[in-house]
């Protein structure tokens, strides 16, 4: 297939990227098709200090446990604790061990410096307290919301006492049992205690809201945003561990449905404080359906991307990753015939491709697509090149 792409490709630089959006979105994501590379984050990290400098962005949001993001977020808008606590406190997922976040983290933290605080950088986890292998318990969210009602409100409205919730609750080592994830009968999400639970949060949730005029009044944005927050997660936390107690067919098409909707809803809620960056994996925010095969079954689900983009319209933007190698995964270079491959051939060794006119020139039929050897990593959809509003463009990685 000989098609001349030079055309598409632009410098990796907030400019280039702004030019060719229609406006700048309230939530410009970012994308990338495996984990664990630190180039594809030195990448991320550059472009979105050039976003956070030059547009205005004030939230960097990333695909980590929401709760710890906290910790982050303490960090670097308010100095609270070290860099090194931090790293290991504030990340789900391993990502804590990642010198490119350590990076962001400690260049957020300078940027806050002597600026007054309506104009500091924010930073958010938007993923729920969720592992591969299970949801965590919902003690921190739960207690939290009680406490944060508890100090503001007419005890005699709350819902239950914090006795009542410590009991319900018991040890914190049942809600995460990773043998649950393939034996539902291991799972303590249908037991009586997590069926009060969930009444409960949803009690202490209704309160909130019916609280909001006096709360709003009382305390602080900060405050409200992360009582909110609890509320969301306790809410989630406990209709996944629901469903992991599950044994229909749809478990676990319903499991990273659940997942995909907790991580909109923090989203949702970062972008009406004000505009955010935010980076996952490509399969997290894409705008068409997602899917994986998991225990030989392919399961779909509508990601985060795609339930904020159906609310947001195009105050979303997505900027997927690809890529050409990586070196030690056996990702070899692409084969011609496939995008990754049409991209390879361009003299950049990164570069940011105008996705519209990317289409246009391939026009119908759309190349193959790419297999990979390696499961870590997830080639671009030829079907769906359109739907997105860029790619980033990456030539080479080295094993991460």
């Amino acid at each position: 297939m000989a098609t001349d792409l030079t055309d598409t490709a632009h410098a990796v630089e907030a400019a280039a990227v702004m030019k060719l959006l229609a406006r700048r979105p309230r939530l410009l994501s970012l994308g990338e098709p495996t984990h664990g590379e630190d180039t594809l984050l030195d990448v991320r990290n550059e472009l979105f200090r050039q976003l956070v400098e030059e547009e205005g962005y004030r939230t960097i949001a990333l695909e980590s446990d929401c709760l710890a993001g906290l910790v982050v977020d303490d960090h670097v808008a308010f100095g609270a604790g070290t860099l090194d606590d931090v790293m290991e406190r504030g990340f789900s997922h391993g990502f804590g061990a990642s010198a490119a976040n350590r990076e962001l983290v400690r260049w957020m933290r300078a940027f806050n410096e002597g600026r007054p605080a309506a104009d500091r950088l924010r930073f958010a986890g938007f993923d729920g307290p969720l592992e591969i292998t299970g949801g965590a318990s919902p003690r921190q969210a739960l207690t939290a919301l009680h406490a944060h009602l508890a100090a503001r409100v007419d005890g005699d409205l709350l819902p239950c006492t914090e006795e009542t919730l410590d009991r319900l609750l018991g040890a914190d080592d049942r809600w995460p049992d990773p043998a649950a994830m393939t034996d539902p009968s291991r799972s303590v999400g249908r037991s009586r205690e997590a069926g009060e639970l969930r009444l409960i949060a949803d009690d202490l949730v209704a309160l909130l809201d019916a609280q909001t005029p006096h709360l709003t009044a009382t305390t602080s944005r900060d405050e409200q945003d992360r009582a909110r927050l609890y509320g969301r997660t306790a809410v989630g936390l406990l209709r996944y561990h629901h469903w992991t107690a599950d044994t229909s067919p749809g478990r676990m098409t319903r499991l990273v449905g659940l997942r995909g909707a907790m991580m909109a809803d923090n989203l949702l809620a970062l972008a009406e404080r004000g505009p955010v960056l935010a980076h996952a994996h490509n399969a997290h925010l894409q705008r068409e359906e997602s899917s994986m095969r998991m225990g030989g079954r392919e399961v779909r689900w509508w990601s985060a991307g795609a339930l904020v983009h159906a609310r947001l319209g195009d105050e979303f933007a997505f900027l997927a990753t690809a890529v050409g190698t990586i070196h030690g995964r056996g990702v070899d270079a692409p084969a011609p015939d496939t995008v990754e491959g049409l991209l390879y051939a361009l003299p950049h060794d990164r570069c940011v491709i105008d996705v519209r006119r990317l289409a246009a020139a391939l026009g119908d039929p759309r190349p193959s697509p790419r297999l990979s050897p390696w499961f870590g990593y997830a080639p671009l959809d030829p079907a769906h090149l359109a739907d997105g509003d860029a790619i980033v463009y990456v030539k080479n990685l080295a094993e991460g």
